[in-house]
């Protein structure tokens, strides 16, 4: 990351090579995952696994509002990254995958393992990765895919207007969600025109290929 004429100790920048390796490990830690519940978990409860992986999904979109609004956005070192993003946009800067799958097991895993046993953490857990992917790749195509139309048109839009809103970055006012909008609506920080309080918003982010 970059900040004036300094230069950084590390960069959260990859290169294109990087990036699909790293999508590619999410898919396929969310993939193993799922066939080891598929065909080494219990045979009965499979309703309970499904509740589980549910459960783990709809927990996901209120971390990734949560981590987006009060980290992102207000914990340094992490919004001082996350600014450089807001910056190019286009870029690949991000967090690796592979931090994400070590802070899941810390902080999903783990202590469900320890409260309902290793079979419903394993779906909860599931559930959480699979919402990790669904993000990554929606981010990644609200960037870099073009649309206008349909759900990723509106994803494209709602993600749109959060980074024009940036006046004051710690103070970003919204639309944290990318791969759902339910928790904005929640916390009454959805974004629902280009313009609050008389302040102009930069443009929209251009869409373009990754570097």
């Amino acid at each position: 990351m970059r900040s004036g004429n300094c230069t950084p100790l590390f960069t959260l920048e990859h290169s294109k090579t990087a990036h699909r390796l790293d999508f590619a490990f999410l898919a396929g830690t969310a993939a193993g995952l799922g066939a080891l519940l598929l065909f080494a978990g219990p045979r009965t409860g499979s309703i309970e696994s499904a509740l589980w992986m549910a459960s783990g999904l709809a927990g996901w979109t209120c971390l990734e509002y949560g981590l987006h609004r009060f980290v992102l956005h207000g914990l340094r070192p992490f919004s001082t990254w996350h600014e450089e993003h807001h910056r190019r946009p286009a870029a690949s800067i991000y967090s690796p995958a592979f931090v994400s799958i070590i802070a899941i097991a810390a902080f999903v895993y783990w202590p469900a393992w320890l409260i309902v046993g290793p079979w419903p953490a394993c779906a909860l857990t599931f559930g959480v990765v699979a919402g990790d992917l669904a993000y990554s790749v929606t981010h990644h195509a609200v960037h870099h895919w073009s649309a206008r139309d349909g759900w990723l048109g509106r994803r494209k839009r709602w993600h749109g207007l959060h980074h024009a809103w940036v006046p004051d970055f710690a103070g970003a006012p919204g639309n944290y969600g990318v791969t759902s909008p339910f928790w904005d609506y929640v916390f009454r920080t959805r974004l629902e025109r280009a313009g609050i309080g008389g302040a102009r918003p930069k443009q929209l982010y251009r869409t373009s290929a990754p570097p």
